[in-house]
């Protein structure tokens, strides 16, 4: 049986270090499991990233990703709008001559028209309309998201406020947005796999990682749920939450393709 202490000693796991977006702390030691997606995200970006001569990494976070795809195109540039990561992007980045730069507003991107062959973007907030502004004609955009549907069990288990300002972000709805502002679609995938923790203090860890998820957030304001979560944790063995992924990749067309498609959806 675990003990009062044991519970106690959990509950510290919220001072462990965490910088940029490496959640190798709970990943690596698999205190915290996820259902395989249907696709991979690095794999739908591999190639074009290989073959492009510029290319954005929007929302880069502490700049692990990006880092791991060398060797880099002629041109590469990275965003990072969450201020805590911006120094840690720069710092593993910026000598290795990528351009990293913060911004405020997904409407005012600090680019020029049509700069990029790639825009990838993981997890991150973006205007479809600043995309396509700054992607070169022909280019890709290519997106992996977070659906408004992510993880809201552990609002409701913790009896935490629930966000609600995202409950339409999903699939079709980014699907829409994008074609509205000029994309065609190549692929639209969407998924709602299962993340498991095995232990309170992961479930500890993740919550200060992911701030937005329970924006007031602290250990000593959740101790109660927090505490007959780790009972039910180690009655069981495990806990399962629902998360919510979906992946786009669109492409800017020509004019000339643009007519073509339209004369032939007309036909």
């Amino acid at each position: 049986m675990m003990t009062n202490s044991v519970f106690e000693f959990y509950l510290t796991e919220v001072d462990q270090p965490f910088s940029g977006w490496d959640f190798s702390y709970i990943t690596d030691t698999e205190r915290v499991s996820a259902t395989p997606l249907t696709w991979s995200y690095t794999s739908s970006v591999i190639k074009p990233f290989r073959t492009s001569e510029s290319v954005l990494d929007m929302g880069t976070g502490g700049g692990e990703f990006l880092n791991a795809l060398k060797p880099f195109p002629k041109k590469l540039s990275a965003t990072e709008g969450y201020p805590p990561n911006l120094p840690i992007a720069k710092a593993r980045l910026e000598p290795q001559g990528i351009i990293v730069k913060g911004f405020e507003d997904d409407h005012h991107l600090p680019f020029s028209n049509e700069e990029f062959q790639l825009v990838m973007n993981k997890h991150d907030s973006y205007s479809p309309t600043e995309v396509h502004r700054i992607l070169k004609t022909t280019g890709s955009f290519i997106t992996q998201q977070v659906g408004g549907e992510d993880m809201k069990e552990l609002n409701h288990v913790l009896e935490a406020p629930l966000k609600t300002e995202y409950d339409h972000w999903n699939l079709d709805y980014a699907v829409l947005e994008l074609e509205a502002a000029g994309f065609h679609i190549l692929e639209a995938n969407e998924a709602f796999p299962s993340t498991r923790f095995y232990d309170i203090g992961a479930i500890i860890y993740y919550l200060k990682a992911i701030p937005w998820q329970i924006p007031d957030f602290s250990t000593a304001r959740y101790q109660s749920a927090l505490y007959r979560l780790h009972g039910q944790i180690e009655k069981n063995g495990f806990i399962d939450f629902t998360s919510h992924r979906f992946l786009i990749h669109a492409t800017k067309p020509d004019h000339a393709d643009e007519y073509w498609l339209q004369k032939r959806s007309a036909q």
